[in-house]
């Protein structure tokens, strides 16, 4: 069995990838064959079983928005996997993960991350997108979980299915200047509402300054204590600040045709 792997490590994001493939190597499914896709800006090199591909820093949110696409530019040599997985930069592997309890029946097809904390709330207070013009929009009566944007994956027909019809949810959005309020996880939950897929709890990917789950599985590092917290918040101002000056040209063009 081949499980391909797929990993985004852009500007200081590089420095997680060390932890996590050492981790994903000795702990998730070990006994079978794995290779790793990582898109990145760093000059890192491949080997056996890791192919590096150079991804230009888009900045944020446009690193995750376009994930689908980046994936896609190996969609030929992505097919002949039999499942695929998307990890989260930030993800830590901390006990032997199974096929029996990770990989989905082949009614299922795909495994998604659930966030244990929507269970007892109300449809109405999901974090949907909920823009009528978006193409992630979900109305308050629908759905029934919350999946992570930071695991996802199944067999590789599947998989590939849910890249394709995601890319192209958000290059519509983008082309009429939408962006989904939580980016590639907004469209993620609009591909998965009403699938029948296989559900992990948040053992399989606990926040690292969370407490519980007590004993997790999977961890997602805490990206402000490794990378900085004042890097992260840069990402989010610089991407704030454009935003800012395309609303300002935007309303000077309308004005300039009046």
């Amino acid at each position: 069995m081949k499980i391909g792997i797929l990993y985004v490590g852009i500007g200081k994001y590089i420095r997680l990838w060390d932890k996590f493939y050492s981790s994903c190597e000795s702990m998730f499914l070990p006994q079978y064959e794995k290779k790793y896709f990582i898109f990145t800006d760093y000059p890192l090199k491949s080997s056996t079983n890791v192919q590096v591909s150079f991804q230009e820093d888009l900045g944020w949110p446009k690193n995750v928005l376009f994930r689908y696409q980046m994936f896609l530019r190996h969609k030929e040599e992505l097919k002949h996997f039999d499942y695929l997985f998307f990890f989260n930069g930030n993800t830590e592997f901390l006990q032997i993960i199974t096929p029996e309890e990770f990989l989905p029946t082949e009614k299922e097809a795909l495994t998604g991350l659930g966030w244990h904390t929507y269970r007892n709330k109300p449809l109405r207070k999901y974090h949907y997108e909920r823009r009528k013009n978006s193409q992630a929009y979900i109305p308050y009566n629908s759905g029934e979980h919350y999946y992570q944007g930071g695991l996802i994956g199944g067999e590789s027909k599947a998989y590939i299915e849910l890249l394709e019809q995601c890319s192209l949810m958000t290059e519509t959005d983008l082309k009429r200047n939408i962006t989904a309020r939580w980016h590639d996880e907004s469209y993620l939950n609009k591909y998965l509402l009403d699938k029948q897929i296989k559900i992990l709890s948040t053992e399989y990917g606990r926040p690292q300054e969370w407490t519980v789950p007590p004993t997790p599985k999977i961890i997602f590092r805490d990206k402000n204590t490794i990378l900085g917290a004042s890097y992260i918040c840069s990402l989010k101002k610089r991407n704030r600040l454009k935003l800012i000056s395309k609303a300002i040209r935007n309303i000077l063009n309308k004005l300039l045709k009046r």
